[in-house]
C-alpha cells in the first residue's frame, strides 16, 4: 500500500517462490517461471527452436562455445570464442546468460539481430531462427588409427549418437579412442549411464543417495567395446561428466587424463507445476557417488594422470592452439 508505485502482485509471488528455493542453500534447486521451465526441459531433449549457439558465461561475458552443426549460427559465420554483446538491440553481459539465451529463442522463420565481440571487433549478424536439433556428439579421426570422440553436452540423443559411432570404430581397424568430456557440463544422468555402458564391463556405473538414504543403483552390462580409450576431463566437466569419468576409473578400464573436475555431485528432478501457469521447479533431489563410494560432490574426480595446460598454450584472445591434454592422450595410446 505505501510503495512509491503500482505494484505487480504477480511479481511480488513470483519472487516469494524465488526466495523460498533461494532458503534451501542450494544454488542447483530453484523455483522456475514458465519460461525457465520450457528452457529446461529444452536442455534435457536437445531440441529448440533458435539460432543453434551453445553459450556459457565467464568473466567478460556471454561465451559461444561453438555453434552447432548446420544451424543458422554457423552458416552465418558466428564461431567459438565470439562473445555475446546484444541481441534485437538490447544490451546483455555478465549475469544475464538466461535472459540473453530466451531472447535468441523463438518460433522457427522469424528473424534475430545477434551482435558480438571478436578480437576487439564487433560482428553483427541478422539470422533466421531454425527448428534444431542438439549434435552432443562429435567424430574425427586422428593419426595412426587413433579417432576422437567430443561429447558436449549429455541430453535424451546422447547414448545413440555415441553408439553410431563407436560402432562404426568396432567395425573398422581402430587402435585407440580419445573421449573428450572437457567443459561438458553434464546433463541428463540416464544419457551418461548409457555411454558408460557401451565402454565399461559389467558392474555398478553410479549410485544416487538421497536423505533417507536410499540407494538407486546404475549398472553397466556385460557387452563392452575392447578399443582402448583415454577420457579428457577439466574444471569444467561436471555433473554427468562426472558420472562417467568416476564410472571409468573405478572400473579401470580406460585411463582419464586433464585436470580436477568440477565436483557437482548432485542431480536435480525437474517438474512442472499442474496449475497451468507453465512454471515450475528444479529441486536436487539425490547425491551421486563413484561405483566405490567416493564422493564427487564438492571434491570432483582426480585424473589418472594430471596434465595442466600452460600459458603458452593460448593465444592472446584466449584460444587455444596448442592441445597438450589431447596430445599426451594420444602419445598414451600409443604408448
Amino acid at each position: 500500500d505505501n510503495f512509491y508505485e503500482e505494484v505487480d502482485q504477480n511479481a511480488l509471488m513470483e519472487g516469494m517462490y524465488k526466495g523460498l528455493f533461494y532458503g534451501l542453500g542450494d544454488i542447483y534447486s530453484q523455483y522456475l517461471d514458465a519460461s525457465e521451465t520450457e528452457s529446461a526441459f529444452i536442455d534435457t531433449l536437445g531440441e529448440f527452436e533458435g539460432i543453434g549457439v551453445t553459450v556459457t558465461e565467464d568473466e567478460r561475458g556471454i561465451l559461444v562455445i561453438a555453434p552447432i552443426e548446420d544451424s543458422p549460427a554457423e552458416e552465418a559465420g558466428i564461431l567459438a570464442g565470439d562473445y555475446i554483446i546484444e541481441v534485437d538491440g538490447v544490451e546483455y553481459g555478465g549475469g544475464q546468460i538466461n535472459s540473453c539465451v530466451k531472447a535468441m529463442r523463438g518460433d522457427a522463420g522469424t528473424p534475430v539481430d545477434v551482435s558480438v565481440w571478436r578480437d576487439g571487433e564487433v560482428y553483427d549478424f541478422h539470422l533466421i531462427r531454425a527448428h534444431i536439433k542438439t549434435k552432443t556428439v562429435s567424430f574425427k579421426m586422428l593419426e595412426d588409427g587413433i579417432a576422437y570422440i567430443r561429447i558436449a553436452s549429455f541430453t535424451e540423443h546422447t547414448g545413440s549418437e555415441f553408439q553410431s559411432y563407436l560402432h562404426q570404430l568396432d567395425l573398422q581397424e581402430t587402435h585407440g579412442l580419445v573421449i573428450d568430456l572437457r567443459d561438458n557440463l553434464g546433463g541428463d544422468v540416464k544419457a551418461a549411464v548409457n555411454v558408460a555402458d557401451q565402454l565399461l564391463p559389467e558392474g555398478v556405473v553410479t549410485y544416487l543417495e538421497d536423505r533417507k538414504g536410499e540407494r538407486l543403483f546404475y549398472r553397466s552390462k556385460p557387452s563392452a567395446t575392447d578399443i582402448p580409450f583415454v577420457l579428457l576431463i577439466n574444471g569444467r566437466s561436471a555433473s554427468s561428466s562426472e558420472i562417467l569419468a568416476a564410472a571409468v576409473k573405478d572400473n579401470d578400464r580406460g585411463l582419464v587424463l586433464g585436470t580436477q573436475s568440477f565436483g557437482k555431485g548432485i542431480v536435480q528432478e525437474i517438474q512442472q507445476l499442474n496449475d497451468g501457469s507453465g512454471a515450475g521447479v528444479k529441486l536436487t533431489v539425490y547425491a551421486y557417488y563413484s561405483p566405490k563410494g567416493n564422493k564427487i560432490h564438492g571434491v570432483g574426480v582426480t585424473p589418472d594422470v594430471v596434465v595442466e595446460p600452460l600459458d603458452e598454450d593460448f593465444d592472446e584472445d584466449g584460444r587455444m592452439r596448442f592441445d597438450r591434454q589431447l596430445e599426451e592422450a594420444v602419445r598414451q595410446l600409443k604408448k
